[in-house]
């Protein structure tokens, strides 16, 4: 599956969802909150070294795509857009109960990530 990665185009893909996903945070933070060291990011962010499964997966989802649109896309097909937050939105007014709660779920999750990441509330 991961193999999808191996030519430059790949990597050269795979460097870009690596800092969307890490976003603002540094390459240690980023780490942590992976459960990986700050020189595994580095050597994602330069191409050289290409994270597991799961960490692809937990990119994948910081980035705002499935694993499976991840692969697809470094593998040459389009990926869609991340969703505008107004729609994201407007899509959660009128969702059901039960869905609202997985999604909220997994915002205390993030939160709690990034604040045991950040170090202020440790």
């Amino acid at each position: 599956m991961v193999t999808a990665i191996v030519d430059a185009e790949g990597k050269r893909k795979l460097i870009e969802i690596v800092k969307l996903a890490r976003g603002d945070l540094s390459q240690r933070a980023f780490g942590k909150l992976l459960g990986v060291s700050s020189t595994a990011v580095q050597l994602w962010e330069k191409g050289q070294s290409i994270p597991d499964t799961e960490n692809l997966t937990q990119i994948a989802i910081r980035a705002g795509f499935t694993l499976e649109e991840l692969i697809s896309h470094l593998d040459g097909k389009p990926m869609r857009e991340p969703m505008d937050t107004n729609d994201m939105l407007k899509k959660i007014q009128c969702m059901p109960i039960a869905d609202l709660a997985v999604i909220v779920r997994a915002g205390v999750e993030r939160l709690a990530n990034a604040a045991e990441s950040s170090g202020k509330y440790s």
